[in-house]
This record gives structure tokens, C-alpha cells and sequence, in this order.
């Protein structure tokens, strides 16, 4: 029997990964990121598909990684909290979100890099949301620390922050 072979990049990386050798065939796409790769921003929390921990862009849309088998993953551009860079403008707006009346947008920052990546992945596709659409956009998202009113302040600040760099 042939070994599979997957290939995909990670974060501007290729990795060839081969079954058996570099991951089983059974595993999921969260577990070879986190647990053979090491890219530990990547969370496992439910492990269920219902906290949104795991949220990764696979070819630029937001993704549960624990919900795919990582040969799912085959030929695709993965990108996780650790490819986006330090300066990019929604990490920027999670650090500093401190309004009064809002609160933080990180307290434990366990969700931080869910939140992230489905807030990259929502003003992709809808630069202007309203806080509705930033509601709807999230849901997926538990935040146990309960700082979602700052994650949604962030959020807005950021579009605004973007629209207004556009110009």
C-alpha cells in the first residue's frame, strides 16, 4: 500500500506530509497543526466544532480545524494566527481595546486567535459590518472570559481603522 502524500502551505510554507510518518490518516486538521507542527496558536477546546478555538483560513475563509481531517487539508493555503504578522491591523485593535464602556478584547486571550482569524475572514467578505453583522459574524466564538462587548468595540474600530486607510 502507498503512503498518502499532502501537500499544502502553512503560513507562506510548503509542507509535504506524508501518512504514517508525519501525521495518521485519521487525524484531524487542528491536531497535525498544533500537536505535530507546532503551531500551538491553533486552540482545541471542545474539540466538537462548538467554541471556535481552532478557527484557521483555509484558502482565505474561516475554518473549524478540529471539524476536517487534516488530508482534507491537500493542496490548500493555511493560515493561522502565527502567519499573520505583529503589526496587522486587527491584532493591533484586540491588544489596545480598552474603552470605557467596552472593556478589553482580550482578558486570558485563549479565544484571541479564533476571534482574529474570523474577524479577518468576516471583513474580507464585509468591510463595513454593522454590530449586528459583527454579532452574526462571531457566533461561532465562546469567549469564556465574557469580553464580548470589547471583541465587537474592536471589531468596529478596526473597519473604521480600514475604510478609513482605503481613502
Amino acid at each position: 500500500m502507498e503512503s498518502q502524500t499532502i501537500k499544502v502551505n502553512i503560513n507562506g510554507r510548503a509542507y509535504s506530509l506524508v501518512a504514517g510518518r508525519d501525521f495518521e490518516v485519521t487525524e484531524t486538521l487542528s491536531t497535525v497543526l498544533r500537536e505535530r507542527l507546532g503551531f500551538t496558536g491553533v486552540r482545541v477546546s471542545c474539540n466538537q466544532g462548538a467554541c471556535g478555538a481552532c478557527t484557521i483560513l483555509l484558502n482565505g475563509r474561516s475554518v473549524l480545524s478540529c471539524m476536517m481531517l487534516a488530508v482534507e487539508a491537500d493542496g490548500c493555503d493555511i493560515t493561522t494566527i502565527e502567519g499573520l504578522p505583529a503589526d496587522d491591523p486587527i491584532i493591533k485593535a484586540f491588544a489596545e481595546e480598552a474603552d470605557p464602556g467596552y472593556g478589553t478584547a482580550m482578558q486570558c486571550g485563549f479565544c484571541t486567535p479564533g476571534f482574529v482569524l474570523e474577524t479577518k475572514a468576516l471583513l474580507a467578505e464585509n468591510p463595513h459590518p454593522t454590530r449586528e453583522e459583527i454579532r452574526e459574524g462571531l457566533s461561532g466564538h465562546v469567549c469564556r472570559c465574557g469580553v464580548y462587548q470589547g471583541i465587537e468595540h474592536a471589531v468596529e474600530k478596526v473597519s473604521k481603522a480600514i475604510s478609513e486607510e482605503g481613502k
